[in-house]
């Protein structure tokens, strides 16, 4: 018999419904609903659309039972988002989008209180402004100090949770990408909420990959006219469920990539130090505790943007389109750094590429193939960059690099990143986030025995692309240049 688990994967753009089926050897995936994941701007501040997402997950929960049906449900987001629950239960308002401009500055106002060197070594979190900490801390500020008092703070996926079943918890997968979390412990920092003036209580209970979190509330069954379904906390931060779903047996580096792209590896223990905090890289807990040793890095964000900047402009291109016209474009004219802060919100991203490349002395580039090999080329080399801050940090090398997500079926992006990088880049799988998320609640089950048979029936079930490095002299001498650039502006 078919075993059959419902997968929720929110991403930054739309939100995916995934069926999977296992049959004892290979897991299969059905896409039975797709919807659009818009933030909401009210009052000049930009919210995640809460009732309309929650509705189209229990659409997706209708869809899926009338598919045959499943014995569990997933649900993983990306990180640092949460909502406030209030003591009679109640959602407050629509969780604050971490690209909400509420958290400029704060890191500044948090280091008066602790500093940037402690509060890494707390958490072993790369600092980001974007993190929960200071999106709390954000509120802390603007909003009458007892405002949390009698109040559970929830990460995205754990609030879905709720929604479903009335239970509070938090997974530890996510919960870890908050800068509040111990790496070491797998618990809150009381310390360091303490120190910001933040109350503990808020915090819920911090459950294990795996945990069965309750049965989805009975009144929300009848209301979808289907059977109570186990809801299950998964790897619930979208990139700890893709590493969970990376095929390999040993050591390993990954970038899971799509609108960020996050560029690590594996490790059995946080790695904290003087040098990882130099190159601000995160530590982030994965499937068994292991650790996600990283940098968040902008991704093909820069490639979403610019593309809505054309669109705008009247010019419709797919992204196929997009890399036919990198292709034809003169390699190497320019380069930028893609997590310069001028990149981090919307907008009309090739403008400001013009303006990066005008402000380095480069060639600023004119066509719209200029602009996209730029991005490509740029983004290519912030991954090699990555590699060596990490292989120096790890004093390990590494001769292959897995690329999953979306961005594993962009054939120039992973023929770029071999050349940058200088050996071979394994592609796929592209659904690699849904494919961890439904492994976990598998192995929750009993259906898989672990990880490792996990990831081994992933190698299996679907298949992948080598991408072998070309011309290595000549990205050399360019990736030269570009570190002469990023490392000078």
């Amino acid at each position: 018999m078919l075993k059959r688990v419902l997968a929720f994967d929110l991403g930054a753009s739309s939100g995916r419904a995934i069926l999977g089926s296992f049959d004892g050897n290979k897991i299969q995936l059905e896409e039975i609903h797709r919807f659009e994941n818009k933030p909401l701007i009210k009052d000049n501040s930009m919210h995640w659309n809460l009732p309309e997402l929650f509705n189209e997950i229990k659409k997706g929960m209708v869809i899926g039972e009338s598919k045959g049906g499943y014995d569990s449900i997933g649900i993983d987001t990306w990180g640092v988002d949460y909502g406030i629950i209030d003591k009679d239960g109640e959602v407050l308002d629509n969780p604050v989008h971490y690209r909400d401009t509420r958290t400029l500055g704060i890191i500044d106002e948090v280091s008066k209180i602790i500093g940037k060197d402690k509060l890494y070594t707390l958490t072993g979190n790369q600092i980001m402004e974007i993190n929960t900490l200071f999106q709390l801390y954000s509120e802390y500020l603007t909003k009458d100090k007892d405002f949390h008092k009698d109040k559970t703070i929830l990460m995205m996926p754990d609030l879905f949770n709720y929604l479903l079943t009335g239970v509070k918890k938090a997974e530890k997968t996510i919960a870890s990408t908050t800068q509040i979390f111990d790496p070491y412990n797998k618990k809150w920092n009381e310390y360091l909420i303490a120190k910001v003036g933040l109350n503990k209580d808020i915090f819920p209970d911090v459950v294990s990959t795996g945990t069965e979190v309750g049965l989805v509330k009975e009144e929300l069954a009848k209301e979808l006219k289907i059977e109570r379904k186990t809801v299950i906390a998964v790897c619930e931060h979208d990139t700890a469920s893709a590493v969970a779903a990376v095929p390999s047996k040993e050591d390993f580096i990954f970038v899971s990539c799509g609108t960020w792209s996050l560029f690590g590896t594996e490790l059995k223990e946080p790695l904290i130090n003087e040098m990882s905090m130099k190159y601000n890289l995160t530590n982030e807990t994965g499937i068994n505790n292991t650790t996600r040793f990283l940098k968040n890095i902008k991704g093909l964000w820069l490639i979403q943007e610019t593309k809505r900047q054309f669109e705008k402009e009247g010019k419709h291109y797919t992204y196929d389109d997009f890399e036919n016209l990198a292709r034809e474009a003169k390699a190497f004219t320019c380069f930028i750094d893609t997590d310069d802060e001028s990149f981090n919100l919307p907008g009309d991203m090739p403008s400001r590429i013009k303006s990066y490349a005008k402000a380095t002395g480069q060639y600023v580039p004119e066509t719209h193939g200029e602009i996209i090999r730029c991005i490509y080329e740029s983004l290519a080399f912030k991954y090699r960059y990555t590699y060596e801050q990490i292989s120096e940090c790890t004093k390990k090398q590494y001769n292959v690099l897995h690329l999953v997500g979306g961005g594993s079926q962009s054939k120039l992006l992973c023929q770029f990143t071999a050349n940058a990088l200088g050996f071979e880049v394994i592609a796929g799988p592209v659904e690699a986030t849904a494919i961890g998320n439904i492994m976990v609640q598998l192995i929750a089950q009993g259906e898989i025995k672990n990880i490792q048979e996990g990831r081994a029936i992933v190698e299996k079930s679907f298949g992948t692309k080598k991408y072998s490095p070309l011309v290595k002299d000549f990205w050399d001498e360019s990736y030269a240049k570009y570190k002469n650039i990023i490392e000078n502006r």
